[in-house]
């Protein structure tokens, strides 16, 4: 080969030598950028991830709110009519408290009239258990005068003698007392239906007496209510089942 030729074919290889370094070059860069850019996706998917993670997050603690919101608002508004009942019980109460002198002035004289009252139906109805209610009518009295007493426990007092009187109506009772007859003091066993009928029968159980009220005085009973009375007593005190008895009663007029 001439030197001019030499020369030539030595400057094309170095050419070639140079633009394969140069292309590799590029080559490892675009790689280099190609896994930055891999690396920096994955980055941002996290992040998109994370973002939507949190999102949904913030989402259902909003609706939880929404709904605790929505049940409070219906609380307060049971608790606002609780409220609004509780006040008109207050404002009751109140009123009866400003209004307690008053009825005091209106109760006290009620009490006097209603003792007053019992008294005198005492004094008119079958003696049963007389002693014990003309007694009871002077506790009342004693109880009214006393300043220690309320006048709520004056009231009760005096309703809790009306039932007493009441329950004597109904029920059947043998007890031991003193009956006076022809002016002389008998110790007897008595017995009373109710207010129906009122028997007194000696202790020796030979002699039976009836309580006539419109005359207000005891009558003798003949022999043929004696065994009833001896049976009437003895039912009472639950001596005997209770049955049948024959006993002296005054048609209603």
């Amino acid at each position: 080969m001439s030197k001019r030729t030499l020369i030539a074919s030595t400057v094309i290889g170095a050419f070639v030598l140079g633009s394969s370094a140069v292309s590799a070059d590029q080559l490892n860069d675009l790689h280099k950028e190609s896994a930055q850019t891999h690396v920096a996706a994955a980055k941002s998917q996290e992040k998109i991830n994370n973002l939507y993670e949190q999102s949904q997050e913030l989402l259902g603690e909003y609706r939880q709110v929404v709904d605790e919101t929505e049940n409070l608002k219906v609380y307060n508004d049971y608790v606002a009519t609780l409220v609004a009942d509780q006040q008109r019980g207050i404002d009751s109460l109140q009123n009866q408290i400003d209004n307690i002198d008053e009825t005091k002035r209106g109760i006290v004289p009620l009490l006097f009239r209603m003792i007053d009252s019992l008294e005198k139906f005492i004094g008119l109805d079958v003696p049963i258990k007389m002693e014990e209610r003309k007694a009871r009518i002077e506790r009342l009295r004693d109880v009214m005068g006393n300043s220690n007493v309320t006048v709520s426990e004056r009231f009760r007092q005096v309703i809790e003698a009306y039932q007493i009187e009441l329950d004597y109506g109904s029920k059947i009772a043998a007890y031991q007392g003193i009956m006076q007859y022809e002016g002389t003091d008998v110790t007897v066993d008595f017995f009373n239906l109710g207010r129906t009928a009122l028997i007194a029968l000696s202790l020796d159980q030979k002699n039976a007496w009836v309580w006539d009220n419109s005359a207000r005085q005891w009558e003798k009973l003949g022999s043929e209510y004696l065994d009833s009375s001896i049976a009437a007593v003895r039912m009472a005190r639950k001596q005997l089942p209770i049955n049948l008895v024959k006993l002296p009663v005054k048609a209603a007029e």
